[in-house]
């Protein structure tokens, strides 16, 4: 009886690691409170956030108004080439998840937009670094530093759970 306790005591850990872990993950609106519309100063915006593996950017705008394609290359986003585009939404709630490192490149599928500055490149690291969410205040605003403790005791979970692993191997 005692040990199916710790077993489940031990699959309880392990759920609330992989939990933690995806709660970690950080959600960008692109443009901060403007959201994605040509105003934006969208440049500025992506250079003050911190991307990692896991986080989602999304991007929020008036549907018909606006749309976002996502361009297949840094030549394709300079020139604004629209036509080699990977992928394009329309919803005005377009959540994108950042899946591995890297460089990405987006634009307003809207004509002129692009050429009129409505695009954006996000890069995204791998690692433990804590993102920087977008926040209505400045960067160093308390929920941002809320988040990144957060984001740190998330990142050590895992850690945690393994130590645990190997004391309750010992105890079976």
């Amino acid at each position: 009886m005692e040990r199916m306790n710790i077993k489940r005591a031990f699959l309880v850990l392990i759920i609330s690691a992989l939990t933690a872990k995806e709660a970690s993950a950080a959600q960008h609106t692109v443009g901060g409170s403007q959201g994605w519309v040509e105003s934006a100063d969208l440049n500025s915006w992506a250079s003050g956030q911190t991307f990692k593996v896991g986080d989602q950017i999304v991007f929020k705008y008036t549907p018909g108004l606006h749309s976002v394609v996502e361009l297949p290359s840094e030549s394709a986003y300079k020139s604004c080439d629209l036509g080699t585009a990977k992928d394009s939404m329309n919803s005005g709630n377009d959540v994108v998840k950042l899946d591995k490192p890297g460089t990405r490149y987006f634009a307003c599928g809207t004509s002129g937009h692009c050429e009129q500055g409505m695009k954006v490149k996000i890069t995204t690291f791998s690692g433990t670094a804590p993102s920087t969410p977008a926040s209505s205040s400045s960067p160093a605003s308390t929920s941002g530093a809320s988040a990144s403790a957060f984001n740190s005791f998330a990142s050590s979970v895992p850690l945690v759970v393994a130590l645990l692993a190997s004391s309750l191997a010992y105890m079976v």
